[in-house]
């Protein structure tokens, strides 16, 4: 019998300052022929019908690859935190998947176990590499949204800490997992230009 994965939202984060890469939006930066976002919505519109992708510039670029766009409240940029309420607010399951849209290499089969862990234990699943916690690979339900908009109300803007507040549970992944990597500085888009 076929495995029934949780129907499904899927948000990925496209909102920064792209600071480590002077300014530029790390989403559109072209890798490999193609936008980096590009290789994300590509793992992900397989899995949902409901793409959002929270960015606060370039709407008509990215409009391509999403079913819903949103941008944060505060047009200051003012983090993740803020990109994953907004996307929280509008997804249309139970479930949301969240990426960012600097990790070119994640695969379907990290997306499922992630829905896998959520599913059989009713809370958050969220990768953890090497002792740290990786938000950006993230399935959240949508019910945490009261939590995050509380966080977020006392002045919290890390989403780890703010995620870190309700049951999560870690999916472990080796050091070197390199699906986990953020290609957030020119230097990281160079080196894994090489092939391997």
């Amino acid at each position: 019998m076929t495995e029934q994965l949780l129907t499904c939202s899927a948000l990925i984060l496209a909102g920064g300052r792209g600071q480590r890469m002077g300014g530029r939006d790390k989403g559109l930066i072209s890798w490999q022929g193609e936008p980096l976002v590009a290789a994300i919505h590509r793992v992900l519109r397989p899995l949902t019908d409901d793409l959002v992708i929270s960015c606060n510039r370039n709407q008509q670029a990215y409009r391509v690859y999403a079913d819903q766009l949103v941008g944060d409240a505060d047009n200051d940029f003012p983090g993740p935190l803020a990109g994953v309420i907004a996307g929280l607010k509008v997804a249309r399951h139970a479930w949301v998947v969240v990426l960012a849209c600097d990790a070119p290499l994640v695969d379907r089969a990290l997306i499922e176990d992630l829905l896998r862990v959520a599913a059989a234990n009713d809370s958050a699943a969220m990768a953890h590499q090497g002792g740290y916690w990786q938000p950006m690979f993230s399935v959240l339900p949508r019910q945490l949204l009261p939590v995050l908009e509380q966080a977020w109300a006392e002045g919290e803007r890390s989403l780890q800490k703010a995620l870190l507040r309700a049951k999560v549970q870690a999916l472990e992944f080796s050091a070197d997992d390199r699906r986990l990597s953020n290609f957030n500085s020119p230097e990281l888009l160079q080196e894994y230009a090489q092939p391997r």
